[in-house]
């Protein structure tokens, strides 16, 4: 079972709102094709897909001041940032479709949603039999109701955590717009087993993002049983064959 991150600097220009990167979301749609066709069990893809929000939700969720924190019980906002994420994960799942990847939406704001204490409760029995039944579920970064505070917002690697527990995956893979974590002269970082090793390197994404950046993809990571993969989006094919490209974290 692999669970897989679409980083939403890689799939959109983060720098202009609500703009696809056609050619990247391509790419790496080809590529899970490509890895899904030479599988040993081409019927049973045992995948799970989580993309992020990129240009299409942080954008809308910064206007409106609502993170995974900061709640907000505006009904404009509400549509206008999972309105968002609808239409990216349309998208997405377009192009998987036209290579016949059976890939199918799970949307988090209709399922999950988070305690007063801000604890993310996803339930994962319908992603569950998606997979056994032979389908590829496609999550997305999200709105999510939470207890006393409206909503706010889930990102795509806190899914992805939550997945990988649940679906008791193998390996997990974040695909990124760099090809792992890079340290200081930026050569990629073979392997991170603690977050206090290259706190030090993990800086604040350069757009806008509202969930956090590298050093929560890296700490959400580090929570994990099973071995995660941070890499580029060239390398995507080739995590997919069971290669560690990039940074391994565990």
């Amino acid at each position: 079972m692999i669970v897989l991150k679409l980083g939403g600097s890689a799939i959109t220009d983060k720098d202009r709102a609500e703009t696809l990167d056609g050619e990247a979301l391509e790419s790496a749609s080809d590529a899970i094709a490509t890895a899904l066709e030479a599988s040993a069990e081409p019927g049973n893809p045992n995948l799970v897909i989580v993309h992020g929000g990129g240009s299409f939700g942080h954008a809308n969720a910064s206007d409106h001041g609502v993170t995974t924190t900061e709640g907000s019980h505006d009904i404009d906002a509400v549509h206008d940032i999972h309105g968002a994420m609808k239409t990216l994960n349309g998208f997405v799942l377009s192009r998987l479709i036209e290579r016949d990847v059976p890939a199918v939406p799970v949307h988090p704001f209709s399922t999950a949603s988070r305690d007063q204490s801000g604890r993310l409760e996803l339930p994962t029995g319908q992603v569950e039999t998606m997979v056994s039944e032979g389908f590829v579920p496609v999550l997305h970064g999200d709105l999510v109701s939470h207890a006393e505070r409206g909503v706010t917002v889930v990102s795509g690697d806190e899914l992805v955590a939550e997945l990988a527990r649940a679906l008791e995956a193998d390996r997990v893979g974040l695909c990124s717009t760099v090809p792992g974590v890079l340290d200081d002269d930026d050569v990629v970082i073979e392997r991170i087993t603690t977050l206090e090793g290259v706190a030090d390197v993990l800086g604040e994404s350069e757009s806008t993002d509202v969930t956090g950046g590298m050093a929560a993809k890296v700490a959400a990571l580090l929570d994990l049983d099973a071995e995660a993969t941070i890499f580029g989006l060239d390398e995507l094919e080739a995590f997919l064959a069971g290669e560690r490209p990039g940074t391994t974290v565990y």
